[in-house]
């Protein structure tokens, strides 16, 4: 690799990615009503793949991880591997803000993490927020139904995922008070939406077939 690229690379956050294995019954279990429980689990899948091109498409793969849940070894985890060169780690124990703070802090400098769930998040947009991150402490895109799909932060706020109401409507607003109460610079580039439901799988939907 060129000295100058390194250089580059060196100086962009990692990101990180969260993501279960596609089980039927253990994924994207909303979508089953519209679904079933199997096709769930294959758009779940579907989510994943883009997710992780979105992110290989604006990071180098070396600076992308994919953190594994519930079957680390699955053929879905393996495909990506081989396909983007990204690393697999296996998500530990405890709960999401547990989890998401252990990944940003488990590499050196500047971190961002973001769903796989949340194929809004365009490559152009992680792009975008690594930007921002290099003038903000923390960068985050909130999502409509009332969390966020993407964080960024440029060292260790341990308060920023200690006791939120995770899976609620109220993750962001309480996220947004502990940034003023630590006294933290942050930014809001755009607001996302995940897919959670059969709505929002037919809104995907949707996208793909007009582009």
């Amino acid at each position: 690799m060129p000295a100058e690229t390194l250089s580059r690379n060196e100086k962009l956050p990692h990101l990180h990615l969260l993501a279960k294995a596609p089980l039927a019954g253990q994924a994207k279990t909303r979508l089953a009503p519209l679904l079933g429980l199997e096709g769930a689990a294959n758009a779940h899948a579907d989510l994943v793949r883009h997710c992780v091109a979105n992110a290989c498409t604006a990071m180098p793969a070396e600076k992308v991880t994919l953190w594994t849940a519930l079957d680390h070894a699955h053929p879905l985890f393996i495909e990506l591997r081989e396909q983007f060169g990204v690393m697999l780690n296996a998500q530990p124990e405890g709960d999401l803000g547990a989890r998401v703070r252990y990944a940003l802090n488990s590499t050196p400098g500047p971190s961002m993490l973001m769903g796989s769930d949340c194929p809004s998040i365009t490559s152009a947009l992680i792009t975008i927020c690594a930007q921002q991150l290099a003038e903000h402490d923390v960068v985050m895109l909130p999502a409509e139904d009332g969390g966020y799909g993407f964080v960024g932060t440029g060292q260790d706020y341990p308060a920023l995922f200690e006791d939120i109401p995770w899976g609620t409507k109220n993750v962001l607003t309480t996220t947004k008070q502990r940034i003023a109460a630590l006294g933290l610079h942050a930014v809001y580039p755009a607001i996302i939406w995940d897919v959670d439901r059969p709505e929002d799988w037919q809104r995907w939907k949707e996208i793909t077939v007009s582009v």
